[in-house]
């Protein structure tokens, strides 16, 4: 459920109507709802409410802070009692920023630098999701050569296809991420044998809008076999972080599990491991809080096939559908209950900055506003200006008032960073 709705024949977010939106701060913008990040948040931590309900302690949620990274969402998020997952150095500051404490937030990536590292430690993070021996022999070595102990667990690769998109996928053998289960044991004692570092655990992450969970209990399975084996060895394991990857329904027809089914799943699986569980929930939080508003900038009459809806958002705007040939609905702002067939495209110089073909949609015509819904999640997080566009604005609602939480920046702003150098000068 969302709180984007029609109130009088047009689309408001909550009681403000995106209209007003459209004309107050220019399209294209997204638009995010206050109560339905609040919703989901409270929603997906129910759904964990039956591991505490049989004796386990209170789960750590970690937003994916790469889904969705606009510091008024993770604010939001940061007072629903949510930590953070954190990819980079940048999203350590931000999470930090909106309010997230740096005990609740969780350090992921392969490719961490030595500066990110020194970064988590100075600011004495919750735990680094180790990828590579090499990264926890150089995380131990920092910590060591300063007298702290990085609280850590080590991300093992268990060879699940999550049966997602190729691009999405995370836990198979060919995928870059973690270490492979056959040699998770191995390198859980090397590591674990070193000054600096509290291997305290292990992390698993197979994929994103996962729409069935029988990967992830296969995947959760084999981390319940690991940490029996783990500690057969003699190592003391007190934490799993089993990721996120929740999917949400993009289109009609898709019925991806609900964060109830979800946590009954993981409370069955996990029942006897005695471990403090942490996940990383982030598209199931924001993707169906947001929606990216455009509007239409002419229909241009195609060759055989169906007309063009050109509107002023892009590829650059909203990446998914050109990098994923990712499904979003498309539905005018004030529908007038006809229909048409149309390719949606954007103004971008590329075949590619296409959102949809031969899509059935609400009729449309020059100047009508419309909306790319489930935006919230890899929308603006994966904007750029390319063609010299600028980078989207993005507003939150509140009730019947909204914000603007992030500028529109323009590409003059943008130019303003680069430089001709003296030898080019006249």
């Amino acid at each position: 459920m969302d709180h984007f709705r029609l109130i009088d024949g047009e689309l408001h977010a909550e009681d403000v109507p995106l209209s007003r939106i459209a004309a107050e701060v220019g399209t294209p913008v997204y638009v995010y709802s206050r109560a339905t990040l609040e919703r989901h948040a409270r929603v997906f931590r129910e759904g964990l409410a039956p591991i505490v309900e049989q004796g386990g302690p209170e789960p750590l949620i970690a937003f994916a802070v790469k889904s969705n990274p606009n510091l008024a969402v993770l604010r939001v998020l940061a007072r629903e009692g949510y930590g953070a997952d954190v990819v980079s150095g940048g999203e350590l500051v931000r999470a930090l920023a909106a309010g997230m404490p740096a005990e609740r937030i969780v350090f992921s990536g392969v490719g961490k630098t030595r500066a990110e590292l020194q970064l988590g430690l100075d600011r004495r993070i919750g735990q680094f999701n180790i990828e590579s021996s090499e990264e926890g022999r150089e995380l131990a070595a920092l910590a060591d050569g300063q007298g702290l102990t990085a609280q850590a667990t080590l991300r093992i690769n268990p060879d699940v296809d999550a049966k997602t998109h190729a691009k999405i996928s995370t836990g198979k053998a060919e995928n870059k991420f973690g270490i492979p289960l056959i040699r998770a044991r191995e390198t859980f004692a090397e590591l674990a044998a070193l000054g600096g570092l509290h291997l305290r655990g292990v992390a698993v992450h197979i994929g994103s809008q996962l729409l069935d969970l029988e990967p992830l209990e296969t995947a959760f399975a084999k981390v319940g076999q690991l940490v029996a084996d783990l500690r057969a060895d003699g190592h003391t394991i007190t934490h799993v972080d089993l990721g996120g990857g929740l999917g949400v329904p993009y289109r009609a027809g898709e019925n991806p599990p609900s964060p109830a089914d979800y946590g009954a799943m993981v409370a069955r699986v996990t029942r006897d491991w005695g471990v403090h569980l942490a996940f990383e929930p982030g598209r199931v939080i924001a993707g169906n809080a947001g929606v990216l508003l455009t509007r239409v900038v002419r229909v241009k009459r195609g060759g055989n096939g169906p007309p063009f809806v050109i509107v002023d958002a892009a590829m650059n705007d909203l990446a998914r559908p050109a990098l994923y040939g990712a499904w979003h609905d498309f539905d005018a702002v004030r529908p007038s209950g006809e229909r048409m067939t149309a390719n949606v495209v954007g103004p971008i110089c590329e075949t590619g900055d296409t959102f949809a073909t031969d899509r059935d949609c609400d009729a449309l015509q020059s100047g009508d506003l419309a909306v790319f819904r489930t935006a919230g999640a890899y929308g603006a997080t994966m904007a750029s200006s390319y063609n010299s566009r600028g980078f989207v604005a993005e507003t939150m609602v509140d009730g019947a008032r909204y914000a603007v939480v992030a500028d529109r920046i323009a590409a003059d702003v943008i130019m303003d960073a680069e430089r001709v150098p003296d030898f080019l000068q006249d």
